[in-house]
């Protein structure tokens, strides 16, 4: 099938993606990516065309298909020519199947992790960023851990780093830091920040603490009110902080307090029916509840409409919530189509 965008149109679409600035922006680029990705996306368009979705009948945001984020086990999701610059695979237990996201071009993926923090944080040189993740060396198939070395060298700081096998340096380095008055963020996975909360309590307000969730069977499972709770009383902070994001996309939705998240303009979260997956929810005065979908326009070369396993609510000012995942797994839309 030959394209009908030109080099010049996606070099439009790619500008366009951040500076989005309202709703109807959203809509109109969402619906030109559709159209690209139906057109160019062997994968995205044989699902679509399975559910009857096609650019003769979408017409508006509700009306566009997720893609089940369950096929990014099985097929290779790329829009337009094959080739890529950087993969990247979700973390799973050993011999557990594990999504595969190609990303053809990488400059966009730092465009929308710089971007977005920027919008909700400043500046990465503004902070001493301290990890409690692997070195980014022992696991370049992260997208989590792509982003947070990009921050740390962007950050600049003397003690900026990964610090998940040194707790000890890493209290030391706080009580530091925090007696010169430097501006921190302190990040990592839950079962990192619980272990750093149990041998080093200390005094850490004025510290921007974030989770990014994942116990990885390292601990039981906390709900997040849980784990916030335990955290903000070791460290004596008034808010925690979370991430949402995932290796299937290229984009992060922020909570600074709560487990309230909001999204980037390039970025949104819809939800559909409980039990209809192809059921997609308007937005309404009222909170909703249901499953989430993620509409994420930085995925342009890859599939920017994902179904997630998540459930979630959301409310009229953008904002949602992560209440839990749905407990069973590839029974919805992706059975559709026959599993490489």
């Amino acid at each position: 099938m030959n394209s009908q965008f030109t080099h010049r149109e996606l070099k439009d679409i790619e500008r366009n993606i951040f500076q989005i600035q309202n709703e109807s922006q959203f809509e109109h680029l969402a619906l030109k990516v559709f159209s690209f990705q139906y057109e160019e996306n062997e994968v995205y368009r044989e699902y679509c065309e399975l559910v009857k979705r096609t650019p003769e009948n979408v017409e508006q945001l509700t009306d566009i298909p997720f893609l089940p984020i369950e096929l990014f086990k099985s097929h290779t999701i790329l829009t337009g020519s094959q080739d890529y610059e950087l993969l990247f695979q979700s973390s799973g237990t050993t011999g557990q199947e594990r999504s595969r996201h190609f990303l053809k071009k990488a400059s966009l993926y730092r465009s929308s992790f710089l971007e977005g923090f920027r919008r909700f944080y400043g500046e990465p040189e503004d902070f001493c960023i301290l990890a409690l993740l692997p070195n980014y060396m022992e696991n370049k198939q992260s997208s989590l851990i792509f982003m947070v070395n990009e921050l740390i060298q962007r950050s600049g700081h003397e003690e900026s780093g990964f610090y998940l096998d040194n707790l000890e340096e890493l209290a030391n380095n706080l009580i530091k830091l925090k007696t010169q008055q430097t501006k921190i963020l302190l990040l990592g996975v839950s079962y990192a920040l619980l272990d750093l909360a149990e041998k080093f309590p200390m005094d850490l307000s004025n510290v921007t603490i974030m989770e990014t969730g994942g116990m990885k069977g390292r601990r039981e499972e906390l709900t997040r009110d849980e784990l916030h709770g335990i955290l903000k009383n070791r460290f004596q902070v008034e808010y925690i902080h979370s991430e949402y994001g995932m290796a299937e996309l290229l984009s992060q939705a922020y909570s600074k307090g709560g487990g309230f998240f909001e999204t980037p303009p390039w970025m949104k979260v819809l939800l559909r029916e409980y039990n209809d997956p192809f059921c997609v929810q308007r937005a309404t005065d009222q909170a909703n509840h249901g499953g989430i979908n993620v509409i994420d326009l930085a995925n342009l070369y890859s599939c920017a409409f994902i179904e997630t396993k998540d459930i979630g609510k959301t409310y009229p000012d953008g904002r949602f919530e992560v209440l839990g995942r749905f407990d069973y797994s590839d029974i919805r839309g992706c059975n559709l189509m026959v599993m490489e």
